[in-house]
């Protein structure tokens, strides 16, 4: 039997060869990971120009060659879109976004996972009341985020340490942050994060921690069992 073949969107530059490892290790199964990026064969250039001004939905990625950028989610909703279209026609039997931002605008017509939507109600599902703690790539997010995290009900406490610049003692600081605040669960809110990185929050803070590339790994996995 051939392995299922996943599609994987990026809003950054494909192949994510940063997350998809542990994404695969999640998955637990054997499966054909074809993937595709927002600013493929895009010039540096070009990229800069995406950045964001006031009032746009930023969004944190990476470039190939490891670079942190900064975008304005409105520039890359057709370029995503195309993506999809392009794995579809490769072949692909499924759908993984590699971003925990909102893209609404994402509908295929084959089975899609979205990272944002999951935790969106895995969250509520964990803690049906207490306090949230977030960690974000950038406190530039922090206004927007917060406004999507406040929808679960909870008490929110933001943080913010970049996964593609930040060093351990940034993890650490945005950690020992949270703990101040009593929170009562973490979120790692970009694809980014590692697993090297949750076992450092989750040290620090003494409190569960959810890493996005990993759950969304094993939901596929129980997908494709």
């Amino acid at each position: 039997m051939k392995p299922i073949r996943i599609g994987a969107l990026t809003i950054g530059q494909s192949p994510r060869t940063d997350v998809a490892g542990e994404f695969l290790e999640a998955v637990g199964n054997k499966v054909e990971l074809l993937q595709c990026g927002a600013l493929d064969g895009l010039s540096k250039e070009e990229i800069a120009r995406m950045a964001p001004s006031e009032g746009d939905y930023i969004l944190i990625t990476r470039l190939r060659d490891g670079t942190e950028v900064k975008i304005a989610e409105r520039y890359i909703h057709e370029r995503m879109k195309e993506c999809a279209r392009t794995l579809r026609q490769a072949g692909a039997q499924m759908l993984v976004l590699f971003c925990t931002g909102e893209f609404p605008e994402l509908e295929g017509q084959v089975l899609l996972l979205k990272p944002d939507v999951i935790m969106e109600h895995v969250v509520p599902g964990i803690l049906s009341r207490g306090k949230l703690g977030a960690i974000l790539p950038s406190a530039d997010q922090i206004p927007l985020l917060g406004k999507k995290w406040e929808k679960t009900g909870l008490q929110v406490e933001l943080a913010a340490a970049s996964p593609y610049s930040g060093k351990e003692e940034d993890f650490r600081k945005a950690a020992r942050y949270l703990k101040s605040k009593g929170v009562d669960l973490i979120v790692l809110d970009c694809i980014g994060f590692t697993k090297s990185i949750k076992e450092i929050v989750r040290d620090t803070a003494q409190c569960p921690v959810i890493l996005p590339r990993t759950l969304l790994g094993r939901i596929v996995g129980e997908l494709i069992a």
